[in-house]
This record gives C-alpha cells, sequence and structure tokens, in this order.
C-alpha cells in the first residue's frame, strides 16, 4: 500500500551502525517522521577491542558517516548504560554531533571520571535521567525502564509515538537480587505490555544458552564459600564497572576475617564513583594496594583489574612478576569472576598458564559459582516476551548465530513476526507491518593512539602487512646521466636473516638489485619511476623465492649531477 502524507508523518524506523551482527561496538538510530523531515534519536555509542587483525588499533568504532551526514536533524543521545560497548566512543564521536547526551547518574559520573584520565577528551555536556523517569528530546518520547546487568543504573528505553510504542531493552537479565541498586522492574515492564508495544529490539547474547542466569545475590554466596577454603592470599578479578560483584567480594571478604585490596586504577575510578553515589554504604573500608605487603597471607583479598588479559592491567603484571606491590605464591588462589570475551582466550590462558607455573590455584566459572553473566538465557528472554507481548521482535546485539538462536526463541514465546535486521538496514517499525525501507553506509573508524580514522588512512592495513612480510627499503644514488654512484643502501626489517639455501638474505636482495639495474639500458635509467618500480618488483621476487612471502618494499632514487 502506498504511503499517504499523514501515515508518513507517524514513521518510526530502526537503523543499526553497529552492533548487529557482532558483539560490541552497539549503536542504534531511531527516526521519527516522514524522509525529508525525519528526526534522529540515537541509543548507544559504544566500542569494541580490536584482534590481530588491526596491529597497534587501541579500539574500533563504529562508522557514523551517515548519521554526522544527518546531524542537523539528530536531536539527542540515550545511553542506557556505562559499559564500553554501548558508551566507549562517545568521547571520539562526540565532537563530529555536537547533540544533547542522556545518562543514569552512575553513567555520568564514570564518564566524568573516565574524561579525567583522558588527556584532550571533551567535556561532554550530560543531562542526567534518573531510571524510571519519562522525558521528551526532541519529538522522541522517551522512558528509561529500570533493568538488571551487571553494573549499576542500566536501562531499557521505550518509544512512545502516535503510532505505538518500541521497548529498546539495551543489555538485561531478569536479576531480583542485583546487590546494588534497582532490581528489573517487572511490573512495570508487565504495564507496559497492557499499554501496548509494537516492537521489542533485545539483546540476543546468551541466546544459545538455556535455562537462566544465575542472581549476584546465588554469586555473592558462591564466592564466600570459595574464600572460606583459602588457606593463603585471595586474588578475585572482575570487571571493573561491576559494583554488585565488588559488594559481593568486599561482604565475602568481612564474612572471612580478611581486608580488601583494591589493586587496579579501573577499579578504584569505579569506586571513587559508587562511593559518592552511596552504593557502597555498610561495606568496611578498601584498602590501598601499600597495605598487601604487611597483612598475613590469610587476611587478603585483593580485588585486581586484567580479567581480560590486558597487558598493563594488574593482574598480568602480578602473574609475570613485576608489580611492584603485589606478588603471589604457591597456595594463593585468583578467582576469575568474569568471562572470557571471544578474542582474549589466548591472553587470559597465557596468564593462567603463569599463576599455575608458580603453584597458584585457580578458580573459574563451571568449577564454583564465582560468576554470572549480564545477559538473558532462554527462559528469561521468553518470561519477558511474554510479559511485554510486542507484536514484533527485533533480535539486536549478536553475531549471527545468536540472532538466529533468538529468532527460534520470539516465536516460541509467541511473538507474531521476527524482523532479521543487520548493521545498516532501515527497518521500518511504525505504521503497519515491519520491512526494510533502505539502507545506509556502515563500517568502521579505528581509533590509533590519539588519532581516529577510517582503517585506510590510519596506516593499520599496511600496518598488517609489514606484520607479515617485513619491509625492505632500498635507496639509490644516481647521476642525471642514469649511473649508479657509490653504494646503494638496502636494509630488510622482519625478514629471516638466512634463506634455506644457508645464504644471507640481505645478499640475495642486493643481487636482485644488481641484476635488475644491469638489465635495465642506461638511457632508460633517467626514468625515476620505472628504475624504482622495476628495483621494487626484483626484491619482491627474490625474497618471495627464498622465503615464500612478499614483503613491502620501498625503493627511493636520490638524483645528483
Amino acid at each position: 500500500m502506498k504511503k499517504t502524507r499523514s501515515d508518513a508523518a507517524e514513521d518510526l524506523v530502526f537503523l543499526p551502525l553497529g552492533g548487529v551482527g557482532e558483539i560490541g561496538m552497539n549503536l542504534g538510530l531511531y527516526g521519527l517522521g516522514p524522509i525529508e523531515n525525519r528526526k534522529w534519536l540515537m541509543i548507544d555509542c559504544g566500542v569494541s577491542f580490536a584482534g590481530p587483525e588491526l596491529p597497534g588499533v587501541d579500539l574500533v568504532l563504529p562508522d557514523i558517516s551517515f548519521i554526522e551526514a544527518e546531524k542537523e536533524d539528530l536531536v539527542g543521545i540515550v545511553i542506557t548504560h556505562a559499559h564500553e560497548d554501548h558508551y566507549g566512543a562517545l568521547n571520539d564521536v562526540w565532537p563530529r554531533l555536537g547533540v544533547p547526551v542522556y545518562m543514569t547518574p552512575f553513567a555520568a559520573a564514570l564518564h566524568v571520571a573516565k574524561r579525567e584520565m583522558e588527556p584532550g577528551a571533551p567535556r561532554i555536556p550530560i543531562s542526567v535521567v534518573e531510571q524510571g523517569q519519562r522525558f521528551s528530546v526532541g519529538p522522541f518520547d522517551l522512558e528509561m525502564v529500570a533493568m538488571s546487568h551487571s553494573l549499576p543504573e542500566p536501562t531499557s528505553v521505550l518509544i512512545r509515538t502516535p503510532g505505538g510504542n518500541v521497548l529498546h531493552t539495551g543489555d538485561w537479565k531478569i536479576d531480583h537480587e542485583p546487590r546494588v541498586g534497582k532490581p528489573i522492574d517487572m511490573l512495570r515492564l508487565a504495564a507496559i505490555g497492557e499499554e501496548g508495544v509494537q516492537a521489542m529490539v533485545c539483546d540476543s547474547t546468551n541466546a544459545m544458552r538455556s535455562g537462566r542466569s544465575p542472581s549476584e545475590g546465588e554469586v555473592a554466596q558462591g564466592l564466600s564459600e570459595v574464600i572460606a577454603r583459602a588457606k593463603k592470599r585471595v586474588a578475585v578479578t572482575i570487571f571493573a564497572s561491576n559494583v554488585g560483584r565488588i559488594r559481593s567480594i568486599a561482604e565475602a571478604a568481612a564474612a572471612n576475617d580478611r581486608e580488601v585490596i583494591v589493586v587496579g586504577r579501573a577499579i578504584k575510578r569505579v569506586l571513587d564513583v559508587a562511593g559518592e553515589l552511596g552504593m557502597l554504604e555498610g561495606l568496611p573500608p578498601f584498602r590501598d594496594e601499600e597495605a598487601y605487603g604487611y597483612l598475613p597471607p590469610d587476611k587478603v583479598v585483593a580485588i585486581v583489574t586484567g580479567s581480560q588479559g590486558e597487558g598493563r592491567a594488574a593482574l598480568n603484571k602480578i602473574a609475570a612478576g613485576e608489580h611492584r606491590n603485589v606478588t603471589l605464591a604457591k597456595g594463593d588462589m585468583v578467582i576469575f569472576s568474569s568471562r572470557t570475551i571471544p578474542g582474549n582466550e589466548k591472553a587470559v590462558g597465557a596468564i593462567k598458564n603463569k599463576l599455575v607455573e608458580q603453584g597458584v590455584q585457580i578458580v573459574v566459572d563451571g568449577e564454583a559459582l564465582v560468576h554470572t553473566s549480564g545477559h538473558p538465557r532462554r527462559d528469561e528472554m521468553i518470561e519477558l516476551y511474554r510479559l511485554v507481548k510486542p507484536k514484533v521482535a527485533v533480535p539486536v546485539h549478536g553475531e549471527a548465530l545468536h540472532l538466529a538462536a533468538h529468532e527460534v526463541i520470539a516465536r516460541e514465546a509467541g511473538v507474531p513476526y521476527v524482523a532479521r535486521v543487520r548493521n545498516g538496514q532501515m527497518l521500518r517499525l511504525l505504521p503497519g507491518d515491519a520491512e526494510t525501507v533502505g539502507t545506509a553506509p556502515i563500517g568502521i573508524l579505528v581509533k590509533d593512539g590519539k588519532l581516529v580514522r577510517d582503517p585506510d588512512a590510519s596506516g593499520v592495513v599496511e600496518r598488517r602487512k609489514l606484520s607479515f612480510a617485513g619491509v625492505v627499503v632500498c635507496t639509490l644514488v644516481m647521476s642525471q646521466k642514469g649511473d649508479v654512484l657509490g653504494e646503494y643502501a638496502l636494509n630488510a626489517f622482519g625478514l629471516p636473516e638466512i634463506d634455506e639455501r644457508g645464504e644471507d638474505m640481505e645478499d640475495v636482495l642486493a643481487a636482485a638489485v644488481d641484476g635488475c639495474l644491469s638489465s635495465i639500458p642506461k638511457a632508460r635509467r633517467k626514468d625515476e619511476d620505472m628504475v624504482a618500480e622495476a628495483v621494487r618488483r626484483s626484491i619482491r621476487a627474490a625474497a618471495n623465492e627464498r622465503w615464500g612471502k612478499k614483503p613491502l618494499c620501498e625503493v627511493t632514487i636520490l638524483r645528483v649531477e
């Protein structure tokens, strides 16, 4: 059916630029109104972490070129919670957009604390909104609904429009005992379901796992039981932002007559924020790492950063024996109260191996209840769908396998229609049936040191090639007549010193240069570009013959009179 002008005025579209078909880098856009006068709202603005395919890159951000071109019609950014994959790109992309940003108090305070640790970070004006608050951003009528997750104050966002309502869940789970802050507001979600929900845009992270995620309260009991069995020092590594887990560790330590030592800047920063917001009331004081050395081993529980194997974090330094204040020895215990993010398995495994070699006992989830996910498993997802009763399910926040599993769950829960969407696909949610109505450019930006660039412009593509096959630099000095003057300079970096025949690799490459130059008639050597390209090809061909790889090659010709 062709839409009339009045129909188009009620259009609500959803356009993910990140986080759909992948884990991390969450950024969703909602557009309200007809194409020629559409206003946009951004929900979340996250990062993902670079793998070995992007050597030297610190963070990966979604390409925001689409919304940057539409920024005059972007009315605001709403952050659902303070995890890096949902708000970590804000400092880098906000200067390109310059719109109001809305966060809960914990997210806002953590953002300010983070900014103070990043020289040159922009001062973003933040509007603080509470869980449960209803407010307007441009034409968008929004409500921040309290959810449960693995940090304080997670929210879903209810978008009300004249044509119907859409619930964007953010990250969530059903946890009635989160340890810090409000639990998920099931009564409010039920009321929203009765009000009517056209579509629910929902987290897929744990859609492949059956049953329910344990509560933070159950993990608190599990941690206390494990710490009670420890004979010497205990170190617990966590996601720094999990204030509920920090409270559980502190209470478990107190119950076992131990003091808590805080090791790592990220956890100290979170504790400062949580303390200012009254989230640590009733806990014994935390001790700085300087106290670690003089407390008896059976009186210590250290909370340490580095659960993902980060090279500069405390746990990696401790495992390597390089931390200035904290050491572990035979009989000590390290509890991994966290899950390993896909891609970090090798780094985490290396730390565990170092610890085991030193006789340190390792405790991980599965051996004891020392961790729980902040995302819903299958039964929780079914319960929420039956509570909210959306007409359309939109699986997001997951790779293809997670999204496909989510689709099965939504259908089992009785949702009439499941919309399949990926990054860059524009899905019309209202009015009428959900359907794809357009596309937008997508991609990534990389944060490389202080710079945020397209991967091609960042140099990371060449850097990756260098990591595989090295580089050869050759400099020739030639006269105007085409004579080679003196010895040319040839330097190889990242190549083997000796080839399979036992010959020096640089000698092999030098012979290739000699052969190339002798084959070029003197009259033609006046063409610098031709000579440089011929030498480059000869070097790469010789390396490939003897090594089986073609290095990058840079040839420079200097002309003298």
